[in-house]
């Protein structure tokens, strides 16, 4: 694939633990939602082996903007395509973020 212009890439785990907890739904439902945006260009998908998340699957995590989201399901998943150029897409789901060259854990209210 040509990933010039492509401005978002998620990245799906399918390992396992994911995919005992809907993975391949969230994987499925994104891209869905993807096409039905005309995103397809903008818009890359990757589904990925285990991430080292298990217990927070299934697990969805979104570049350039580093932020890991915990417990995916298909709604979820078209959620975060909808709200993708948010400052902080579905924030609600946010496990990791990516601030000052690191990775810290979100809190949650």
């Amino acid at each position: 694939m040509d990933m010039q212009g492509v401005q978002k890439h998620v990245l799906i785990c399918n390992g396992k633990s994911c995919v005992k907890n809907g993975g391949e739904q969230v994987a499925e439902a994104i891209r869905d939602e993807i096409k039905k945006s005309g995103c397809t260009k903008f818009i890359h998908t990757t589904k990925t082996l285990c991430n080292g998340q298990c217990k927070n699957g299934a697990i969805t995590i979104l570049y350039p903007d580093g932020i890991w989201y915990k417990e995916m399901d298909e709604d979820s998943g078209r959620k975060l395509i909808k709200e993708i150029n948010n400052p902080i897409p579905l924030e609600q789901k946010v496990l990791l973020d990516y601030k000052d060259h690191q990775f810290f854990k979100k809190e949650t209210e």
